[in-house]
């Protein structure tokens, strides 16, 4: 991988992340880092999930993988911001 392909996973990343986060409701307590994290894992899922389905490379934008991989983010941000909420009280 070349410096421009992980410049570009992480612009990429940010992107859906970002999108992800948009998406859920509420607030979420993560960090930016964490955000472009998730995006990063959810645009690689959702380009492999989009290539299971054979609709990865479509005629102009590819919409399929793009909702694949927003859903996907929407997914783990909600995962990792519910992790990060819930605190254990004693009666």
């Amino acid at each position: 991988m070349t410096i421009s392909g992980i410049i570009t996973a992480i612009i990429i990343g940010a992107i859906i992340g970002a999108l992800g986060r948009l998406f859920v409701r509420g607030r979420q307590n993560i960090s930016i880092l964490v955000t472009i994290l998730i995006g990063i894992v959810a645009a690689l899922l959702g380009t492999w999930i989009a290539s299971l389905f054979d609709v990865k490379d479509t005629g102009g934008i590819d919409w399929i993988e793009l909702l694949f991989q927003i859903v996907l983010a929407v997914i783990g941000v909600s995962i990792v911001a519910g992790m990060g909420g819930r605190k254990q009280t004693t009666p």
